[in-house]
């Protein structure tokens, strides 16, 4: 499985597109915690990643733009009449063929 160049620009370009937007952080801690939901504002992007200010603790932090791809966090985002999901691009799985 790859992440192209090209996936990782879209998805800037999406969260680039919605800075200062309320966002819904969903983090998975382990296998035996409960996710952890946490509310945010998207400060900033960059190459690499996004950068959020956290509501309660009136701190930052900062995500991978592959953290999406991986499922490692979810994000949604506050579109006025409720939070929905970020659209992410698809990510094709490209299997190599075996000879037999």
């Amino acid at each position: 499985m790859g992440i192209y160049r090209s996936e990782i620009s879209d998805l800037r370009k999406n969260i680039g597109d919605n800075i200062g937007q309320r966002i819904i952080i969903k983090e998975s801690p382990g296998k035996r915690s409960k996710p952890l939901e946490k509310a945010a504002i998207i400060e900033n992007t960059y190459k690499d990643y996004f950068r959020v200010k956290f509501e309660e603790a009136n701190r930052i932090g900062s995500y991978n733009y592959t953290d999406l791809f991986t499922k490692t966090i979810e994000v949604k985002i506050d579109n006025g009449n409720g939070y929905e999901p970020i659209i992410e691009p698809q990510v094709e799985i490209k299997r190599r063929k075996t000879a037999v």
